[in-house]
């Protein structure tokens, strides 16, 4: 590993919780009688803040940005217990391994981060990470570079020397306007092709490969 720091998605990168938020978004749309989106629509929302979401899927509705951002974690609080969300292969022992060697690192997701600091202290991997930025975090959520600006400039890293890993477009979006190294993982939610789109440094299927780059 030739990068010093690491900042790291959360859902499809780390944790396999497309399941849960899926059903979420669905059981969301029955509650308002929203129009039907379909599961791939719901999916290629993962990585946007809640509050983005209806823009993006309902544009024409107007002030539904807050009914919706309610009745989800509403209902997300109600469900998570029926699902069992897991690490992805090899993610614990890799980040155990990377911060037992002395490289730094830090989460970057749009996901609350309360959520955050529970799935951390479930998975006994909050004691590999310095930060923890949750979608609340900051002004402007993914694409925008807002997130790994608040990481290295609280941190005091140096961007040349960071490496943000994620599974969607806008985590390699985020970590190039933000002047770092990108890497994408593609057994998460997003497609090969969207993460060379964006641009990339890096693509690999399988987290133990993180530690050649």
């Amino acid at each position: 590993m030739k990068y010093r720091n690491i900042i790291f998605d959360f859902d499809g990168t780390l944790a396999d919780t497309a399941a849960m938020i899926v059903e979420t978004m669905q059981r969301t749309i029955t509650a308002l009688d929203l129009p039907c989106r379909s599961d791939e629509e719901c999916r290629s929302m993962i990585g946007y803040r809640l509050e983005e979401i209806q823009s993006r899927l309902w544009p024409s509705i107007p002030d539904l940005s807050v009914r919706y951002v309610t009745a989800y974690r509403e209902i997300f609080n109600s469900i998570k217990g029926a699902f069992k969300v897991k690490l992805y292969p090899h993610v614990f022992d890799v980040l155990t391994d990377m911060h037992s060697s002395g490289i730094r690192m830090a989460i970057a997701s749009s996901r609350s981060r309360g959520s955050l600091e529970e799935y951390c202290s479930e998975f006994n991997i909050n004691g590999c990470f310095m930060m923890l930025v949750g979608g609340g975090d900051v002004k402007n959520g993914k694409p925008a570079p807002d997130p790994v600006n608040l990481v290295l400039d609280t941190q005091g890293w140096d961007k040349a020397e960071t490496l943000v890993v994620g599974d969607m477009n806008v985590d390699i979006l985020m970590g190039r306007r933000a002047g770092t190294a990108t890497c994408g993982v593609t057994y998460g939610n997003g497609s090969v092709a969207e993460l060379e789109e964006a641009g990339a440094d890096y693509i690999i299927s399988d987290f133990l490969a993180l530690a050649d780059i």
